[in-house]
């Protein structure tokens, strides 16, 4: 089965060409336009998607030598994310799949996340625990089978990839954040600047204070000598946002029983995150590179799972900002 999967949640367009479950093309666009404001404006992000999908989905045909009628299966993010930016990847898709007879599937954002790991790796015995972070999400999912997820914490504010962003842009070394403070990082003491590890209880996430913390120690630092602090403050943010990932891991290992985790999301490709990781006594996997950011791939991995189950979507598949995990 050959599977054309859509992403267009947030600020990245991503059309990508599965055939069973191995990835042909994957094509990603990120909106570099964004990084002049600090951060996502949906109006520009949902242009740049109505600019970019179509002419990335004849590259990527043309690049696999495949025409339309090859395609036997649509996957498209219809939530959670920007409405606007939603709406025109399953506009697309709908139309696609209208006008040419192909089914399509609807595909939780969430979920594609959840199984990006095993895209190139195999899948993890159930039950595992999933930790998906990344710019818009922090939660720690028990996923006891296929599509069977109980949640057993969520950020409470700010998400953790947010964070970075929000920290990035107060501090004014660009966006997207987590990049760009991971790079200032290396060059930084972790322990300059004593930071708060969030611990808001159980297993829920909170950075709204660390990230007010960095605000006013920064406001602290007298003007001609933030940029020398700049490493500093990065490294010590850094190490402080993970460690709250690694506890809440570590609390959730003990209560569950469970030391089998899948991390997935844009703060997945974190090398710090990683490194605390190797340094616990647990099974864990993560994506390729490719995959922590939003991609058309995990997309049409997913939808390929559900297209092979006979799921499919109606055509009144309406676009779920809000979406959850069922």
């Amino acid at each position: 089965m050959i599977v054309l999967g859509f992403e267009t949640s947030c600020d990245e367009t991503g059309v990508s060409l599965l055939e069973n479950e191995k990835v042909l093309f994957n094509n990603i666009y990120s909106q570099q336009i964004h990084s002049h404001f600090g951060g996502v404006v949906p109006e520009i992000a949902s242009r740049e998607h109505t600019e970019r999908v179509l002419k990335m989905t004849e590259e990527i045909l043309k690049e696999s030598k495949l025409t339309i009628n090859d395609i036997d299966g649509i996957a498209v993010t219809y939530g959670p994310g920007l409405l606007c930016s939603l709406l025109i990847g399953l506009s697309f898709a709908k139309g696609l799949a209208y006008s040419t007879g192909i089914p399509f599937v609807g595909v939780n954002h969430l979920e594609a996340h959840i199984y990006s790991p095993f895209i190139t790796s195999p899948e993890c015995s159930y039950p595992f625990l999933s930790l998906l972070v990344s710019g818009g999400h922090t939660s720690i999912v028990k996923v006891d089978g296929f599509r069977d997820y109980k949640v057993l914490g969520s950020t409470l504010d700010d998400a953790c990839g947010e964070s970075f962003d929000k920290v990035s842009k107060l501090i004014g070394i660009g966006y997207p954040g987590g990049p760009v403070i991971q790079n200032f990082a290396r060059k930084g003491k972790d322990d300059a600047f004593n930071f708060p590890v969030p611990d808001p209880g159980a297993l829920n996430f909170s950075y709204s204070g660390l990230k007010t913390s960095v605000l006013y120690t920064y406001r602290d630092i007298p003007y001609a000598e933030r940029i020398y602090k700049i490493p500093d403050i990065a490294a010590s943010f850094q190490k402080a946002a993970i460690e709250t990932l690694i506890i809440k891991l570590k609390r959730a290992v003990n209560m569950t029983g469970i030391d089998r985790i899948s991390i997935s999301g844009g703060v997945s490709a974190n090398k710090l995150l990683r490194k605390r990781l190797e340094e616990l006594d647990v099974d864990w996997i993560a994506p390729s590179a490719e995959f922590t950011v939003d991609n058309g791939a995990m997309v049409a991995f997913l939808g390929y799972k559900l297209l092979k189950e006979d799921i499919r979507s109606d055509f009144d598949l309406k676009a779920n900002p809000r979406l959850f995990l069922n």
